[in-house]
């Protein structure tokens, strides 16, 4: 995700770093190099253009804050204006809390991922406590209301199918079939296609006039680039949508399309898609965004995430911990939250600087890794994951034949194990009689968080 544009805006301000005062020379040489990336990542020409002139005014005429460095304060006027230029503030999902249900229309181009967009959305509302119907109004893709039935199987939201026939027909039925199921959101699934034509634009205004949507969401993957703006610019004349669903956007490098939708259309990016997964659907926050594509990570992100996830068990599980020791269930524990979390490299790549050091690591291999400690730990019998110090020599042998590893790759784990109750023995004398409740509270926060709790391995690192 904006790998490319990312590493050049880096290097570029490496290179201002280095100098002690900027001359009009070394700003009119950085704009050219951010320029030349933007053009790169596919961003529109004519958002480019705009863009370097802004940054530009600001650099050669702002006041220069004495908190920062030269380049600092360049760095600073170009995360502000690539703030504005993804929508300066966070756009959310508007509903009506005088209807029932809320109507939200799905519309762009096939293969934009509109369905998959769908079953994430009504995924993301369930989680929230919403009662969301899909509505298999897509009648000219084949097989297009068995995928949506498929996917609203797997997260277990109802699909309204109707005739199969007529889209405006199902799009009002579904309307009234909520309304009997007292089910408070309805999400249209309509149908794309290979280019803009008539037939589907007309169709999309018509579904539009029946159930009169909230919102209309376009999907847009984000792949497409700066061909993105001819799409999205007929469409907000045709049916005039409220926001945007970047699709795909895990897997461009260059983020163009993102870069260049909302200058071009005013329209604001809503939601991102950032897997294939049903929770892989994320509220877009135009200045975290704008932050990781400086390679300055997504802080406030991994902390949301990881209070999503929380474990309402957890502090009791501390408390065990405290009595009883750090079992190898605990270490199994923790995986299953990084997985939660969207796993390792998620969380890494919200770090600053953290894409870069995945892509110069090779990607994420931390997956792999952690399948390698399930298979030592599942190998143990149930005493031995309770009580591991009573895993000797000939245990520590049986253990790596049953899981195919090596006996030195089953001390490593369980070295990081003794580790982990070395620590617990320490908090548990710091915990004795004599600290009250709320010191007991903060030690007990203090020790998650060392263990990664909700987020990251014991110790901060991999066994192996």
């Amino acid at each position: 995700m904006f790998d490319s544009l990312s590493d050049r805006l880096t290097d570029t301000f490496d290179k201002l770093r280095g100098k002690g005062k900027l001359t009009e020379d070394d700003i009119n040489v950085a704009m050219r190099e951010i320029r030349m990336a933007l053009l790169e990542a596919d961003v529109n020409f004519r958002v480019v253009k705009d863009f370097v002139a802004r940054c530009k005014q600001r650099c050669l005429t702002a006041d220069i804050l004495s908190s920062l460095t030269p380049a600092q304060n360049v760095v600073k006027v170009v995360l502000d204006e690539l703030t504005e230029l993804l929508g300066s503030s966070e756009s959310k999902l508007t509903l009506m809390q005088n209807r029932t249900p809320n109507v939200i229309m799905l519309v762009g181009l096939q293969g934009s991922g509109k369905t998959t967009a769908a079953a994430k959305l009504a995924y993301m509302l369930k989680k929230q406590g919403r009662s969301p119907e899909l509505a298999a109004c897509d009648t000219h893709r084949p097989a297009a209301a068995d995928q949506l039935e498929t996917l609203g199987g797997e997260i277990g939201v109802p699909v309204y199918r109707g005739d199969g026939k007529d889209a405006v027909a199902i799009a009002g039925q579904a309307v009234r079939d909520a309304i009997d199921h007292l089910r408070d959101v309805v999400i249209v699934d309509t149908a794309g296609r290979l280019q803009i034509d008539e037939l589907m634009m007309q169709e999309a205004v018509d579904i539009k006039r029946a159930v009169k949507p909230d919102q209309v969401l376009m999907v847009v993957d984000a792949m497409t680039g700066q061909d993105i703006v001819n799409v999205v610019t007929e469409f907000a004349e045709r049916t005039d949508f409220d926001g945007v669903i970047m699709s795909k956007l895990d897997g461009d490098a260059r983020g163009g399309g993102a870069l260049s939708v909302r200058a071009v259309t005013g329209k604001p990016i809503k939601f991102v898609s950032m897997g294939e997964k049903p929770d892989s659907l994320e509220v877009f926050h135009p200045d975290r965004m704008a932050k990781r594509i400086l390679g300055m990570g997504d802080v406030v992100g991994i902390i949301e995430t990881a209070q999503a996830n929380a474990d309402a068990a957890a502090a009791e599980d501390a408390e065990r911990m405290l009595r009883e020791g750090f079992t190898m269930d605990d270490m199994l524990a923790q995986m299953r939250q990084i997985r939660k979390m969207g796993g390792v490299g998620k969380i890494l790549g919200m770090l600053p600087g953290g894409d870069k050091a995945l892509r110069q690591m090779g990607g994420d291999n931390t997956e792999e890794q952690m399948r390698s400690i399930e298979s030592i730990i599942y190998s143990m019998t149930k005493e031995e994951r309770a009580r591991p110090k009573t895993i000797n020599g000939m245990r520590r042998a049986r253990i790596a034949r049953g899981s195919g590893h090596s006996v030195q790759e089953v001390n490593q784990l369980m070295k990081q194990w003794g580790e982990m109750n070395k620590m617990m023995g320490k908090i548990r004398g710091m915990m004795g009689p004599g600290s009250n409740r709320k010191q007991q509270k903060r030690q007990l926060q203090q020790m998650m968080k060392n263990m990664g709790m909700g987020g990251g391995m014991p110790g901060g690192k991999m066994p192996f």
